[in-house]
């Protein structure tokens, strides 16, 4: 616990150097971004950490480090994200929210890092992920639309609640060019679904994907393949479906069979069709939406987790088309 001086400090210690260098960062860079978010002094003297300044200021570091107890007591890597998204449940009191965020682990990556989601938007998503046959998840790129269905989709394989994972997704920009790529039909379509593939590797790592790949425990294939199947006993993800069209996105949706869910993803700002042709995805959540079993979630530019520079290539694209 955080422990006020006589002198109107704050002292904090720290169980081992592994947190106390989780707390830091690189470079003190962690300790540099705490100290520009809240305008407190925040000093690492071995493994105890001091904090110093006016008292609002000092109160706003104080908080914002205990919300991410979770991550630097565990070792585990505090990004930007992961402190502008606790300073933002703090200022708008949600801070019992962001602390059992910080405490829901969803996953286990192949090398060791603690996966959990990094927005309360992001854990509204996992929520409805669990507890909806169908979910549709909007957003912009890297806010970890497909990432998280992904690893939830590796979880409940591996607690055996479903049988096989089926990630796919529209090959749109193909068109009739697909024939003219080198290669046999699977090296044609991976181009494709690649993204795809990172996720798993991120999850399982090369070896072991490509065992699951080989074996058909998970299958990567084109949204075409789907047609004529019924998918039971499967964690289906249908990525860009803002790609697909009306009749790809009906398709798609009526292939859900018995214990089976489906998660559709997709940025409606990205669309890649012929001009003028409705998006499945676009009239999907305007049909679907309000029907029980049925979850529509939004995130949005905060819940970006890639480079700093991609929140703010989205903020500036969301100014522009709003002009």
């Amino acid at each position: 616990m955080l422990e006020a001086t006589s002198t109107g400090r704050f002292q904090l210690p720290l169980p081992d150097s592994d947190a106390a260098n989780a707390l830091a960062g690189a470079g003190q860079k962690t300790l540099k971004r705490i100290e520009a978010l809240t305008g407190a002094s925040v000093v690492m003297r071995g493994l105890q950490l001091e904090i110093s300044g006016p008292s609002s200021k000092l109160e706003r570091a104080a908080g914002l480090i205990e919300l991410i107890r979770p991550l630097w007591a565990e070792g585990q890597t505090i990004s930007r994200i992961d402190l502008e998204a606790a300073l933002i449940s703090l200022d708008t009191g949600k801070k019992e929210d962001h602390l059992e965020l910080g405490n829901q682990i969803i996953a286990r990556g192949d090398r060791g890092k603690l996966l959990r989601p990094r927005t309360l938007r992001q854990k509204a998503y996992l929520d409805a992920m669990e507890k909806n046959d169908l979910t549709f998840s909007l957003g912009p790129a890297g806010t970890g639309k497909t990432f998280l269905a992904t690893v939830l989709a590796v979880r409940m394989l591996t607690e055996r609640k479903i049988q096989r994972i089926i990630l796919t997704r529209p090959a749109v920009e193909a068109g009739e060019r697909l024939g003219f790529l080198p290669g046999d039909l699977q090296q044609k379509v991976d181009p494709y679904l690649r993204p795809l593939y990172d996720a798993l590797h991120t999850l399982f790592g090369l070896e072991k994907t490509t065992n699951l790949l080989e074996k058909g425990t998970i299958e990567v294939a084109p949204l075409a393949y789907m047609r004529g199947r019924t998918l039971d006993d499967a964690f289906v993800i249908l990525d860009e479906a803002q790609n697909t069209t009306s009749a790809q996105m009906r398709m798609a949706l009526t292939r859900l069979g018995e214990r089976s869910r489906m998660v559709v993803t997709g940025d409606i700002t990205q669309i890649d069709l012929p001009s003028g042709q409705l998006s499945g995805l676009v009239e999907a959540i305007k049909v679907l939406d309000n029907i029980d079993g049925i979850a529509i979630c939004r995130l949005t530019s905060s819940d970006v987790v890639r480079h700093h520079l991609v929140q703010k290539v989205v903020d500036a694209y969301e100014k522009r088309v709003k002009q």
